[in-house]
């Protein structure tokens, strides 16, 4: 068995929209959906704020590598635009981490570094991912509450519920 965090989001076109097909597409898959939040953007490109939202799936048949592939698809379903690093994109979904059998995957490949690098640093991936796992636990970083209490969680907005 696999499971999987996966963190979408959007702040071009209709992100809700696209949050929510994104969701639908992922069907039976899908443990838990977060509600929507608003974020401020991350990075150094002047942008709207994002929707975003944290999922877990589970899926005995796929792999870290499946769960990218899924998160391709969705992009690419979405007529994804991200002209800019760090700037304003229809879809983008994220591999935060991958268990197989409970067991904690990583991997360094360029491709797909897991955990996700950056998700510690995140409140707009971790705090959405707090709500519907309260006990979650961000490997080789600790508990997501503890990490969630340690960021400025300020800018960020519940704008639906899960």
């Amino acid at each position: 068995m696999t499971r999987a965090v996966l963190s979408l989001g959007s702040n071009l076109g209709d992100p809700a929209a696209q949050l929510a097909e994104a969701v639908h597409a992922l069907g039976a898959v899908v443990v838990a959906a977060s509600a929507v939040w608003s974020t401020p953007p991350w990075g150094p490109v002047a942008q709207d704020d994002f929707l975003n939202r944290t999922v877990v799936v589970d899926d005995p048949d796929r792999d870290a590598r499946g769960w990218l592939d899924v998160c391709r698809r969705l992009e690419t379903a979405a007529a994804r635009e991200r002209p800019v690093r760090w700037g304003p994109r229809t879809l983008d979904v994220d591999v935060i981490a991958v268990w197989a059998d409970g067991v904690p995957v990583t991997s360094d490949d360029p491709e797909l570094v897991l955990p996700h690098p950056r998700a510690a640093e995140r409140a707009f991936v971790l705090l959405p991912w707090l709500e519907i796992e309260p006990d979650a636990v961000l490997p080789g970083h600790g508990a997501v509450a503890g990490l969630v209490a340690a960021l400025d969680t300020g800018g960020l907005r519940k704008v639906t519920d899960g």
